[in-house]
């Protein structure tokens, strides 16, 4: 039914529903309309209607306010808010099946976003996607009016939207609804913000942070004059506004969730009671078990670090055939990489690290219990650790396929194609993102670079050698300021004088983009026609609209558009930018990379008056000590 047939029936509809209910069918943007056809239209039309009838029979009968269906050759999502009761869920899925209706008979999927639900339908499986192409990825709508106080609003609004953000993804069923009210220091009334969040349930608590994060970011864009804005992605929605849009009875408690292992303000000295009885007893226990553990070998082990398995000295030594050389997958600053296979059968990787004093093991353990913690799609995952004597292992997820630099500009260089490399920059970028900014405590990196990013079965990447870096024994670094990085990809204000932040990982992210991009190690020294280094070139080519000229030429130029090769590098140029400051942060970096709005795009423009100099006072090259003890490699994680 299309045309204005169809919207006579929603107009029926609409007519009956709101005279004793609400289902919140305000449409936020367009109808998505796959840009696929399917070959047997009428099979494929009558197993979407199966689909669409049994949707609705969970919604009705069940009681549910999220539904999926699948079919043979159809795969179908609903999901209503949950503050909307049954008949309006309901009535808002009716309203949005008839809305589909209008998408060409033969294509092969379809989104619609109400601002009361969600529905979703394809051919091909997208149950765990929080980016759909078909609706442009990520995108907002932003309210026409202004609150009666909007400065006082803009910051309620921001506050309460953060902290959807961080409750959000911890919360089952991944919904939330709240409001907010601040008063002004000065009084004269305040300002109220509701809001609500809400992620697909068939993702993941990192993708569901993922996905908010992207429209987070976006719906920021609507604050400084509106009142109300919606940001949406297939895997999330998130709405604000200065009116309530749910009942009082219908708001979430989002405070338990804002920390983790946080609780209220009555239950905080029982907790923190509880907590100290529980810490004296793990203590003892711990002593206890340590004493017993000495007596039967020479080993520092101090029982579990948060959930890490602990493995046996012995079992690596003989997975590793007594880390022999033949097993050796890389070298670095903080030990040899081997490859192991247990008696299991599982192959691993064991990083053998060499520590030289008690402090180094107290922090081992520090840093240990953070690693395990950290738990993202694009992060190597920690299986475990041992300790025998002096010596400290890290037994971590085998990648058969290597890390990236090898691809890159070494053995197997040419193989990843453009869109594989595309993937790539977008899951690092998502990777640094996490550990920056949705982790529970800020972890920076400082040695981004194409060797530390390791590739799955699926050549998709995960970021190695997180939260090491305090490891690295201080006569193992070559500047006062306890420099752990690699230079060419290190930021000037870092290598320098000692600047860290978060700033310095999306400086190396930069980089690794240009090395993406050009199939060139950012160290290597082009001598003509004139001197210069990957960024220096990368720089002058910008500024010369010669972007082009910076692709690998081992990539069939039918894989890349123009205006993509630009967008990329210029969020590279962006995240190399001079001051720090005016680096955007990971999250806006993610935001960037996957929207084709170019007034999403930041624009690079100041230039780092530093590469130069940098150059001069420390030579970058590929082939010095300074390079292996400065680093921590985890670049073969592969066999030979």
């Amino acid at each position: 039914m299309a045309g204005s047939g169809r919207w006579w029936w929603l107009a029926v509809l609409m007519l009956v529903v709101s005279a004793f209910s609400d289902p919140q069918t305000n449409q936020i943007g367009d109808l998505g309309c796959g840009p696929y056809h399917v070959t047997d239209v009428p099979d494929y039309k009558g197993e979407l209607n199966l689909s669409f009838a049994d949707l609705r029979n969970q919604l009705s009968s069940a009681n549910k306010r999220f539904a999926t269906s699948t079919q043979r050759t159809v795969y179908a999502m609903v999901q209503c808010r949950k503050y909307l009761s049954t008949p309006d869920c309901v009535a808002c899925f009716d309203a949005a099946v008839l809305v589909t209706r209008d998408c060409p008979i033969a294509v092969s999927s379809a989104t619609l976003v109400f601002d009361g639900c969600f529905l979703r339908y394809s051919n091909t499986y997208f149950y765990d996607q929080i980016i759909d192409e078909i609706i442009g990825g990520t995108f907002r709508v932003c309210g026409n009016r202004t609150a009666s106080k909007q400065h006082i609003f803009n910051a309620t609004a921001q506050q309460l939207l953060n902290e959807l953000l961080l409750a959000t993804p911890r919360i089952n069923g991944f919904f939330a609804a709240a409001k907010l009210q601040e008063e002004p220091p000065t009084g004269g009334g305040g300002a109220t913000t509701y809001a609500v969040a809400q992620c697909a349930e068939t993702v993941s608590e990192s993708s569901c942070q993922d996905c908010l994060s992207l429209v987070y970011n976006n719906i920021k864009g609507c604050l400084p004059n509106s009142a109300d804005g919606r940001a949406v992605d297939a895997g999330c929605f998130l709405r604000y506004s200065d009116t309530p849009f749910f009942a009082d009875n219908q708001t979430t408690d989002i405070a338990p969730f804002l920390l983790r292992g946080s609780s209220s303000g009555k239950k905080k000295p029982i907790l923190a009671g509880v907590v100290g009885t529980v810490g004296i007893i793990l203590v003892l226990a711990a002593l206890f078990l340590c004493y017993l553990q000495s007596r039967k070998q020479n080993a520092w082990i101090r029982g579990n670090i948060l959930g890490a398995k602990s493995y046996i000295y012995k079992d690596l030594k003989a997975a590793t055939n007594n880390f022999s050389e033949e097993n050796i997958l890389g070298k670095g600053g903080f030990g040899d990489v081997y490859k192991g296979t247990l008696q299991s059968g599982d192959v691993v990787a064991v990083k053998k690290l060499i520590t030289i004093s008690s402090r180094s093991k107290a922090n081992f353990e520090t840093e240990i219990s953070l690693i395990t913690n950290a738990n993202h799609p694009n992060l190597i995952r920690l299986l475990g650790y041992s300790g025998n004597g002096k010596v400290l292992i890290l037994v971590y997820e085998y990648m058969a396929n290597a890390s990236l630099d090898k691809y890159i500009y070494g053995e197997k260089r040419g193989m990843l194609n453009w869109k594989q490399r595309v993937d790539i920059i977008f899951g690092t970028a998502r990777g640094l993102a996490y550990l920056h900014e949705q982790f529970d405590v800020c972890i920076i990196h400082r040695d981004i670079k194409s060797s530390n990013i390791l590739l799955d079965d699926e050549f998709q990447p995960k970021i190695a050698d997180f939260g090491l870096a305090r490891l690295l024994p201080e006569n193992k670094t070559h500047l006062t300021t306890k420099f752990a990085g690699t230079l060419g990809y290190t930021a000037p204000e870092y290598a320098i004088h000692g600047h860290l932040s978060e700033k310095v990982d999306i400086y190396s992210f930069g980089i690794v983009i240009l090395e993406i991009i050009s199939g060139r190690r950012s160290s290597d020294l082009k001598v003509e026609p004139v001197t210069e280094y990957l960024l220096e070139l990368a720089w002058k080519l910008y500024e010369n609209d010669e972007h082009l000229g910076l692709v690998d030429n081992n990539l069939d130029p039918n894989e890349y558009e123009a205006e993509e090769v630009k967008r990329m590098l210029e969020i590279a140029l962006v995240c190399t930018q001079s001051p720090s400051k005016i680096r955007p942060s990971m999250s806006e970096v993610v935001v960037m990379l996957s929207s084709t709005d170019a007034s999403i795009i930041q624009k690079p423009q100041n230039r780092p008056t530093t590469i130069t100099d940098f150059n001069k006072r420390i030579p970058i090259t590929t082939n010095t000590s300074i390079l292996t003890n400065a680093t921590i490699s985890f670049s073969r994680f592969s066999g030979r």
